[in-house]
């Protein structure tokens, strides 16, 4: 390797949900590059809007001083059997989950819960219940993140909050995922939310949460390679999905042609 090679300092940390917001071109690149989403903003306004070829789906992301308010939020209209849904995120969301959720695998080809990756993971039903959720809520094994789900007086469900945090502190972030998003999209961004893969950061952008309550470790890297982290996703969600929005609910299978009887 040439001497003249130019090394970056990073971080590696898990609990990925303590690693802080990230770059948001994590997620606005891909979408626009891979997936054909465009961009409509006023540079006079801090605000971002990202829109499907198809018009069906609309990522905001539009940063508010109010740290209880979100700065991410993707739409998707009616379309077909799947009524609207919305999901929003709190700026110190962790971008690496919110592209899991923008750019969901493909639906599975039989029915599951939008929970089995938190069950996989070791998540498991909280201690207190605060009669206000579900009592199925899921609790991470280091107690610092909790997905619940919300029900009304029939107990029919209404959709989905997240939240991290540490003990008596304020909320680390939140998000909100209403009662009509799809299964896949759920389970996706639950998949995100528990996978143990550490998230990188940039050395001198590591929150401080992370190193008190999370486990952290350095690396030296190339910049070269860490130019390229981007590029490979981008090229990796091309290849997967090159024409289709990833948040259109799966087509239901053709019935076969009867064949007519001679």
């Amino acid at each position: 390797m040439s001497a003249l090679t130019e090394f970056i300092e990073q971080t590696l940390i898990s609990p990925r949900y303590l690693a802080g917001s990230g770059d948001p071109a994590w997620v606005i690149v891909p979408l626009r590059r891979a997936c054909g989403w465009s961009t409509a903003g006023d540079p006079l306004v801090p605000r971002v809007i990202l829109t499907s070829p198809d018009q069906l789906a609309q990522l905001r992301i539009a940063p508010d001083p109010d740290p209880a308010e979100p700065w991410w939020t993707l739409r998707h209209t009616h379309y077909g059997d799947q009524r609207a849904w919305e999901i929003t995120f709190d700026a110190q969301a962790p971008v690496e989950i919110i592209a899991a959720v923008t750019a969901p695998a493909p639906p599975p080809t039989a029915s599951s819960d939008a929970c089995d990756p938190l069950r996989a993971a070791g998540w498991h039903a909280p201690r207190h219940h605060d009669g206000l959720t579900s009592p199925k809520a899921m609790t991470s094994p280091d107690g610092l993140a909790r997905v619940d789900r919300i029900v009304d007086e029939s107990g029919r469900s209404t959709g989905w909050i997240v939240e991290t945090s540490v003990h008596h502190l304020p909320a680390i972030w939140r998000a909100y995922a209403d009662g009509n998003t799809p299964s896949h999209v759920a389970s996706a961004f639950f998949g995100a939310l528990a996978d143990t893969t550490p998230l990188i950061r940039h050395a001198h952008r590591v929150p401080s949460l992370a190193v008190t309550h999370g486990s952290t470790s350095t690396r030296q890297v190339s910049a070269e390679s860490v130019a390229c982290a981007l590029r490979n996703r981008t090229t990796a969600l091309a290849q997967r999905n090159p024409a289709s929005s990833p948040l259109a609910p799966p087509a239901p299978p053709h019935a076969p042609t009867a064949r007519r009887a001679r």
